[in-house]
Parts: C-alpha cells; structure tokens; sequence
C-alpha cells in the first residue's frame, strides 16, 4: 500500500475511533438521564452544533498531526533504515544508515551501522583471501590469453546451442564482416546454420565408445573470403558432448593460388599437346616415306618415336601429380562409408518422401570427402528422382574398386535418361528447402572422381544405379581429448559458466535475471522531444553476459543528425556540428547497432525516451527491436520507493557505484551497466528474480506512466 494512502487511513481509523468513542460516551450519559434533563441536554447540543463541528475538525487536524508525526519518527523512518540496510548488504557495504526518526529507531540504525561494519570486515578478508587465491592462478591465466592472442588460427569455443562461449582477436576479425562476434552470440549468425549442424550431426555419428574424439572439417564463406573450419567436440565430465570448439584459417589466399597453378597447368598442356601431334604426324610420315635410305630412315623414326612417347609420358605424369597436389589441397576429409551413407539417409528421409535402405556398407571401409558437399548431391539426386521419376525407395551401398570405392545410389523403375542425367550434372542443385549454386558436377570434379548410370538386378528385373567413384580414404589417427579449462582460469574473451545456460529450457520471461544476456546502450540527441524532430547522434552500447560488464564488447557510433543540435545539448554533450560532419546517418548505424544487439535484453536508464527515438527510426533503417527493455529508473523506483531521487548520479551515490564519463552515450551506458547489476541482488530480496517479475513490478511504478 502506498505511503499516501496508509497515512489517510491510519488518520481515519484514530479520527473514527475518537469520534466512536465521544458518541457512546454521549449515548451512555442521555441513557441515565431523565426524560426532563435529556430533552434540555438535547437542546444545548443542538444551540451548540456549530461549535461541536469546529471542536470535531481541531480533532480531525489533530488526529492528522499525531498520525503524521507517528509516521515521520517510526513508519517513515524504519522503511528508510530497511531500505538503506538492504542497500548495505546487498551492494554497497560501505554506506552506513541514518535516518531522523524517533530514538529507537535511532539505536536500531546505530546497530545496523555496528552489524555493517563486521560484515565489511569479513567481507574484506574474504576478499583478500580470493585475490590469494587469484594470484596463484592469474600465472595460469596469462599463459592461456597469452597463447589465445598469439595462435594464427582464430578459435571459437561453443556450447551445445551454439553460444559463444570463448574467441579470440583472430576470430573476431574472420568474422567480423557477417557480424559482431561476442559472449553469448548465436555462431550460426556468423557462419551458415547448414553447414555448422551438418558438421555437429557428423561428430556425433563419428564418435564411438572408448575411441579417440573425432573432427571434422569445412569450407565455408564468410564476408567474401573463404574460411576454412576445423569442428572438434567438447565433452562434459559425464562423457556427453557439452560444446564444440571451431578453428578457422583464412584459406581465399590458397584457392586463388591454386586458381592460378591450374590456369598454368592447363596452358603448359594445351601449349604442349600441339607439338606433340605435330612430332608424332612427321614421324608417322618419316616412316612412310619411300625414298629415304633404309638405315637412315629406321634410325631417324625412331629416334623421333622414343621422344615423342617420352615426351608424352612426362606431360602424362605432370598431369597426375597436379592432379594429386589439387586433391590435397581442397582439404578433404578421411571418412567412413557407412557414416556419409547415414547422414545422407537421415538427410533424404527428412527432406523428402523417400525411405532409403543401406544395403552393403562396410564399417572398414573409408573414404576421402567433402562430406558436406556430397551429401547435398546424394540428397540432389534423390530429389530428381522422386520428381521426374517417382522413385520412392531407394538403396545405398559401397565396394572397394581398385584404390577407389564405388558409392551406388540404387533403386527398382525406369532409367535415368542420357540427357536428362547430363543436365542434372550441370544445374545448382537443391533438395527439398536446401539449394546451393554448386553443380553435380562441380562436386565430382572436386573429389577427382566419376558418375555413371548402370543397370543392376538380374534379367527380368527392372533396376538401375548411380555410381560415383571416389578416392579411398584412411582411417583416422588417434587424437587427444580437448582438455577443460577450469572456470577460474579466464583470459578477457571467455565464459565458460555459460554452459550451464538452456535457452530452450523455459521461456524467456521466466528465465532469471541473473541468466540473461544484456545490451544496455543509452543515446546523445539534439533535443529532449523525439515526436519534434529532435534526432539521435551518437549511440553507446555494452554487453552483459553471465552477470559481468563485458567492457572489451561495446559499440559507440557518431550519427549525422542531418540538423544542427542545439546549444543546451552541446553543453550537456559536448558533440557539436563540426563533430558530426561526415559522419554516416541513422539508417547506416541502426541496422550496425541491431545485429550488436540482437538475443539479449536491452536496458537503459529512462529507457521510454531512449526507445522513441529509435523507434521512429526503425522504418526508415529497415529494423525493428522486438526484444524485451528493461528501465533502470524503473527498477530503482520498484527497489526503492521510498526515495524520491532516482537520477542516474542519484542510484550511482546509493549503490556505490564510481560515475566517470558523464553524459558521453558510451560513459553512460557503462554507467547504467554497474547500477543494473547491483540492483539484480536488490529486485531478488523483494521476490523479483525473473525478467517477467522485473517487467511487472517496471509496470507498476508510477515513472512508468511517463510518455515521449
């Protein structure tokens, strides 16, 4: 119940009672009276009305008085203590309690202040015994940031979801062209969602009891630049594949250059294949020749014979070493058969309505893939299949042939026609809602190998397959587990107690507080009236992950506002025009501060004013915020509704929280980000632990009915 309204109530219950009180004594007293006395009692009451009025509204003002000056010494001042002694224990143990009540409440203060002092002590020896304990490990700690900054590969470490848990500069700078790269960030945002399931569908299928973990590998293209990525597994203490760790190599250098070794290549051999025939037709015609002598004309051809063949012979092994060198190069993966097949059952069975049967697969027998690739043109083919032929049972199976294994993709119907096959192999191939501008024939290029149609079944029987001829891989070497780091042992760029954070375990509003991920961004404007014209220019953003100020995560943007601010903003900012020239606009920076944004919650102070301005931006910038906001202000209101001073420097004083950089977009959002994570313990002690609670309780302040 609100202040204001305990306080009339209290002054009505004391006022009715007293008037209770005066009326049953004045029921009691013309009770005993005489018939004769009462009636002139009666009259002098009645000739004396104006004057009992006056004395019931002195008592009125009384009652108000005495309840007034009951609330000021105890009510008042105990709710002020309680709110300043959760302030005490729950953030900033080194503000000590007053108030200027009664002098009980005095005491009760001077004991709160005596209990903080021990909790201070004992809060600073157990402080000091963690920096101990810290400094025994920061060794630890530099050898692994040191050996994170110094890899030339860039590393992302992920939990089963796909959250980053670890990167480092490497990685961030890889990626930074698909979007920014941070703590708690969806990977599949930055490296296609296909490709990185495809990959963790084949750990889990690679992996077997009491084996070696497996790896896989891919290539994928991000910003323009091809990346390659290496996909290792991370296991939990139970065994279970908790996460997954990704390396990446910028690898568009090396395709370039064997772009252009093939180029080369193929013009040493059309260069060569000319002189070649043209040696071979003199010989054929020297051999021909009638009148040359016998001995000479022997000796000549074949001399020309045996140089022609060497010749031919050495282009022919040039040929196969490139061949051989190109391989190796495109990176393919050593796989088992029966693994790819799998997959590729799984694949097809989910896409399309056909049922696969794997028929013959040996388990010893491997091969040397693009997996991803492959799969897509099994389940291409299959595609085709069911469309222009109604096949709707189809066979896998695999032999060795020679140093190659024949894959056969079998089924019972009608052949494949010539042509039709012919253009399967050179149109983008697509399965269901998965396409890809790559061709069949590009795939079997890329793994050397070669496809056919050929009847299979005995006579009679109408059945067909399509064979691909793929070179033969090896078995894996053995490989070491990763090795867990301890939670302690933290370099600037990771969080490994993210792990225990299920996105799709509940829904978002009854998630904690303290599990959520957070923007909290605050914005410099040239006015204070959005719906005026008043525009943003300069934007200021920091991440919260896990409950700490991620400061290395940020986001600052100077905006052309396209109008000059006014002077009161410039004094309060400090960004005048000259400042603001040549910057890009709002439509360029909005989408940038979206993607920074996007899978957390946003929190700023006095966030109403801050979310019009973006909000009548967002048609013009092409996005929208949907995400839920959170209002310090608010928060501090529902926390401390007996102060009246909820400013930003106001809730910094109160919960010891350092102000610098003022009134800088950036400056305050790092502001806004220590008080939110101070007021989590506050809003917890109040029953405000989840971000639906947090939201209600925002709601039913009465800041909140504040409108721009």
């Amino acid at each position: 119940m609100r202040r204001a309204r305990k306080f009339l109530l209290w002054t009505a219950i004391l006022y009715g009672a007293l008037l209770g009180i005066g009326a049953a004594l004045g029921v009691v007293l013309l009770a005993g009276l005489p018939e004769a006395e009462r009636a002139v009692l009666l009259a002098v009451l009645a000739e004396r009305a104006p004057v009992l009025a006056f004395v019931a509204a002195i008592l009125l003002f009384v009652c108000a008085g005495a309840v007034k000056w009951l609330f000021d010494e105890y009510v008042v001042a105990i709710h002020a203590l309680a709110e300043q002694t959760g302030v005490v224990a729950g953030t900033n143990e080194a503000l000590r309690v007053h108030t200027e009540g009664a002098r009980e409440v005095a005491e009760a203060a001077a004991a709160v202040n005596r209990l903080a002092d021990a909790y201070r002590a004992l809060k600073r020896d157990a402080e000091r015994r963690a920096r101990e304990t810290a400094a025994r490990l920061e060794e630890e700690r530099n050898r692994l940031a040191a050996l994170m900054a110094e890899l030339a590969e860039g590393v992302l470490v992920c939990n089963a979801e796909g959250r980053i848990l670890l990167y480092n500069e490497q990685a961030r700078a890889l990626l930074a062209a698909a979007a920014p790269v941070g703590l708690g960030r969806s990977v599949f945002g930055l490296i296609d969602r296909a490709q990185v399931a495809h990959a963790l569908e084949k750990l889990a299928r690679l992996a077997r009891p009491g084996e070696a973990p497996p790896t896989t590998r891919f290539v994928t293209t991000v910003g323009g630049r091809l990346l390659r990525v290496r996909a290792a597994p991370f296991v939990a203490a139970s065994g279970a594949m908790a996460g997954f760790v990704l390396s990446l190599e910028d690898v568009t250098g090396d395709i370039e250059r064997e772009g252009s070794r093939r180029k080369l290549l193929h013009a040493f051999a059309a260069d060569m294949r000319a002189p070649v025939a043209n040696l071979r037709a003199a010989a054929e015609n020297l051999r021909s020749f009638p009148d040359m002598a016998p001995q000479d004309r022997e000796r000549f051809i074949g001399i020309v014979a045996e140089e022609s063949q060497a010749l031919s012979q050495r282009l022919n092994e040039a040929l196969r070493e490139y061949a051989g060198a190109l391989k190796a190069g495109l990176e393919l993966e050593d796989m088992r058969v029966a693994d790819l097949l799998e997959v590729a059952r799984q694949r097809i069975e989910s896409t399309l309505a056909v049922s696969v049967a794997l028929e013959d697969a040996p388990e010893d027998l491997w091969v040397r893939v693009d997996s991803f690739a492959l799969v897509q043109a099994l389940a291409f083919l299959a595609a085709r299949l069911h469309q222009d032929y109604a096949v709707r049972l189809l066979r896998f199976a695999a032999h060795t042939e020679g140093g190659h294994v024949a894959l056969d993709l079998g089924w019972h119907g009608a052949i494949v026609a010539s042509d039709a096959l012919a253009l399967w192999e050179t149109e983008p191939m697509q399965a269901g809602p998965e396409h890809t501008p790559l061709t069949l024939r590009d795939v079997v290029e890329r793994h050397g190998g070669e496809i056919w149609q050929q009847r299979v079944g005995p006579a009679g029987e109408r059945g067909a397959c399509l064979r691909l001829l793929l070179p033969a891989g090896e078995a894996a070497p053995a490989r070491g587990w990763i090795a867990a780091v301890g939670p302690e042992s933290r370099p600037e760029y990771y969080d490994f107690d993210l792990f225990r954070v299920t996105d799709a375990s509940r829904a978002l509003e009854d998630r904690p507080l303290r599990e959520l991920s957070y923007t909290v961004f605050d914005t410099e404007t040239t006015g204070l009236e959005p719906s005026a014209g008043d525009e943003i220019l300069s934007i200021g953003a920091v991440r919260i992950v896990n409950g700490r100020v991620l400061k290395n995560e940020v986001f600052e943007a100077l905006v052309n506002p396209r109008r000059p601010p006014s002077r009161e903003s410039v004094r309060i900012h400090g960004i005048d025009a000259e400042t603001l020239a040549g910057q890009p606009p709002i439509e360029q920076v909005l989408p940038a501060f979206h993607r920074f944004c996007e899978d957390t919650v946003l929190v700023a102070h006095n966030a109403a004013f801050d979310m019009r301005f973006l909000e009548l931006k967002e048609q013009m910038a092409g996005v929208t915020f949907e995400q839920p906001v959170l209002d310090t202000l608010l928060l501090s209101a529902a926390v401390h509704p007996a102060h009246d001073d909820h400013r930003l420097e106001a809730i910094a004083e109160r919960l010891g929280v350092r102000v610098i950089g003022r009134h800088t977009a950036l400056g305050d959002a790092l502001l806004t980000a220590e008080i939110f994570l101070k007021l989590i313990p506050l809003l917890a002690e109040r029953g405000i632990v989840t971000l639906g609670e947090a939201l209600a309780a925002s709601r039913e302040t009465w800041y909140a009915r504040v409108r721009y």
